[in-house]
Parts: structure tokens; sequence; C-alpha cells
């Protein structure tokens, strides 16, 4: 009797003792929000700016160090603000509607525009594939999706130049032009070799182009659009399908690059193996292994500070402050990144890891808020310090700063800290 009632306190003291460290645990995130909600409150505003010469609506910028509106940047900052406040979407919708605007005859856009006029970058620097995404999320927050029929002419031109430019019938998938394209600068999973132009099979070009099928998909059903919604889902679904079958290691539990010309495995993990995993196209065991082995793996992924843009095994490792000619992805902590890291571990189940994440880099932009006034678009995956830009590569010898996607960081901590405004990037079915 003695002995049972030992345990059933002992239980009773467990489960009290649990409680109360989920409660603090919990009051620990509301102050973190609470401070980072300040903090952006100041900042986010940056990210905005009134129509102006060629820019016919209010556009969205990265802020500080850059001062034009880039396509992924966009997407990215737009569904922060959409997440934030449902009126604020349109903000996202004037994004779309100033890039599909700027379509030429051909369907192409270049992936950065000015008030005076698109920007050509690198040769024909064609606009990333969030056009579509963008455009369902948008309006999905605003209830309302007549704005894009107008648009629609050129929406469709804009996925059709992508496919005549940017796909390989052979293997199904999808290349980008370089690296720089990417908007992973030098990702060294790909490459910026002139002499070795649209030359690797991408998994994060293949994965985003499956999405912005997926999406047209769900315009065209809305706008009423029956025939083409049944086209795009095929689309979607066989590019799903050429990932899983060319893209994917099963027994190394990973996803990889490949040469178009040889299929020679490019055998590089960097952040953009796990982009699939943001839009669930693994089982859940296979998610797992891939997670556990890759993903929470502190020699290739995992830093105290959040994930690595490239393994820290990788020979090309390393965490220097580079800005210019590109941006440094090889191994520093990317906020847009990790939020894609942080979306595939909601939806596998990682709950724990989700919560570190969120609470990780809340605490590192706001040390970096606290020190500079404003963030870094990077940071040292060994010290959580800010990287780019410096004093040194700011205009003027003084900090410009960087907002920018920054601000998904407020997204994944309220997600965690309330249970409200998770946002997955999930796209509808219909």
């Amino acid at each position: 009797m003695f002995l049972r009632c030992s345990l059933r306190l002992s239980v009773t003291m467990s489960v009290i003792f649990c409680a109360q460290v989920q409660t603090l645990a919990q009051s620990s995130d509301q102050e973190l929000l609470a401070g980072l909600d300040a903090d952006f409150a100041r900042l986010a505003p940056q990210t905005v700016r009134p129509a102006k010469g060629y820019i016919q609506h209010p556009y969205l910028i990265p802020a500080g160090y850059y001062d034009q509106m880039w396509d992924w940047d966009g997407f990215f900052i737009g569904a922060h603000w959409a997440n934030h406040d449902s009126a604020q979407a349109a903000l996202l919708r004037d994004w779309v509607v100033s890039f599909a605007s700027s379509a030429d005859a051909e369907g192409y856009v270049a992936g950065c525009i000015t008030p005076t006029g698109p920007r050509p970058l690198f040769g024909k620097f064609a606009m990333k594939p969030f056009l579509a995404q963008g455009a369902v999320l948008a309006a999905d927050r605003l209830h309302d999706y007549e704005w894009i029929r107008p648009i629609w002419p050129q929406m469709r031109h804009v996925l059709d130049y992508r496919r005549k430019t940017q796909f390989d019938e052979r293997w199904g998938l999808w290349f980008w032009d370089n690296a720089m394209q990417s908007g992973a600068d030098n990702n060294a999973a790909l490459s910026n070799d002139p002499k070795d132009r649209s030359s690797i099979l991408a998994v994060d070009a293949s994965v985003w182009a499956m999405r912005e099928y997926r999406a047209m998909a769900v315009l065209a059903t809305r706008l009423g659009y029956s025939d083409q919604a049944v086209d795009y889902r095929e689309q979607a679904g066989a590019t799903k399908k050429a990932i899983l079958k060319n893209l994917w290691l099963k027994d190394e539990a990973i996803f990889l690059n490949r040469r178009r010309d040889d299929g020679k495995w490019i055998r590089v993990i960097s952040w953009s193996s796990f982009v699939p995993l943001a839009d669930g196209l693994l089982p859940q065991k296979d998610a797992e292994r891939m997670i556990r082995g890759h993903l929470m793996n502190t020699s290739e992924m995992q830093s105290p500070h959040g994930y690595r843009s490239l393994a820290k095994n990788d020979p090309a490792y390393n965490n220097k402050a580079i800005i210019n000619p590109y941006s440094n992805w090889q191994g520093p902590i990317w906020i847009n990144a990790n939020y894609l890291d942080w979306i595939a571990l909601r939806r596998y189940g990682f709950k724990e890891q989700s919560r570190w994440l969120a609470e990780t880099l809340a605490r590192n932009v706001r040390s970096d808020i606290a020190k500079w006034g404003s963030m870094h678009e990077d940071y040292d995956a060994e010290t959580g310090e800010g990287l780019a830009p410096t004093i040194e590569q700011s205009p003027g010898g003084k900090f410009a700063g960087f907002v920018g996607w920054n601000t998904l960081a407020q997204d994944m901590l309220q997600c965690e800290a309330t249970g409200q405004h998770c946002m997955m990037l999930d796209i509808p079915a219909k």
C-alpha cells in the first residue's frame, strides 16, 4: 500500500513538475514574442514602399541594403504581411500584379523590378516560380480571386516561358540558368560557371515549379477554366513523380541535385536538399530518416543557432561575410531557409525541434537588433553573429541593415507561442 501511494505521489509530482516547466516555457516564449513584436512594429514597415514610377502599386523590398523589389524576397515578405493581418495580403496581391504585368510577349519576367523598370541581372535573370503561389495565398486571405482574371493571360505566358527555358523533357525535371538565378547565390550544389550554364537538375527549382503548377490549377479552377486546371494538375503530378524517381536517394535518405548531361549526382547537401520536406513530398518514415540523419545532424546542417545553408562537413563550408557580387549560401544561417525547415519539422511532427528553432532564431534576431538597430541578411552558424552587410559593405560606411524575410522569425514564434497564425504555405486542393 505504501509503495502504491508512493508511486501515485511520484507520478503526481512528475505531472505537476512537467506542467510547471511547460508553463515557464510558454511564459518565456510570450515574453520573447512581445519583444519581437515591438522590434518588428518599428522595422517591418521599412519593407513597404509607395507606388513610384514604373511600379504602379505599393511594393515590397528587403529594406536596408536593398531598395529593389525582388521575386522570392517579395513572396516571403508578402506572405509575412498576409499572415500578420489578412487585409495586408493586398501587399502580396500587388506584388503579384506588378510582376505579372512586367511579362514581355514571350512570358519573360525579370527577377528584380525597380521604379525605373525591370532590372535584368547576369543576363536574362528570369523570375523564380513563386507568382502563382503568391496569388493563391493573397487571394485566399482576401477572399477574392477576381483580381487575378485580368492578369491571367500573363501568368500563363510566364509559366510557358519557364517550361521552354528551364525544363528538361528527358528527366521531367527543372533547372536554373545558374546559382544566382536560384536566389541562393553561390549554392555549392549549383554552379555559376559561365561555361556550364543550365547544367544541373535542381531539387529546389523542381519543387517550386511543381508547386507553381499546383497553384495555377487552383487559380484556374476558381476562375472557371476547368480544362486548364486539369492540365496544370497533371503537370504538377508529373514533376512530383520525377522528383521522387530521379532526385531522391532512398538508401541515403537525402535529395540531391544531378547533372543533366550524364545524370551524375552532385554530392553536396545544402539547404535546398530539404525543400521537398516543406511540401510534404515524403512518407513519414522516410522524412523522419532524412530529418534525423541530416537536418538534425550537427556534423551537417544543425548548428547551435539554427540550420546551416551548407553541411558543415562539406569542403566549401564557410561563414564569410559576403554580399557583393553575391551573398553567401555556403554555411551561414538564412531565416527564409530556416522557415522552410521549420515548416518541415511541424509537418512531420518534430514539435520540440520546431519550437527550439523558432525560439533560437527569435533570440538571434533580437540580439542583432539590440546591437545594430536593424538586422543582417545572414548569420554565422557557429557564433550566431550577423554577417552581411558589414559597415564596410554598406553605402557611406554606415550600417545599412536588412529586414525582409527575417520577419518570418515572428511568424514562427507566434505559432509556437500562441498556436495561432501557423503559416505552412499550403496550397488548397482546389
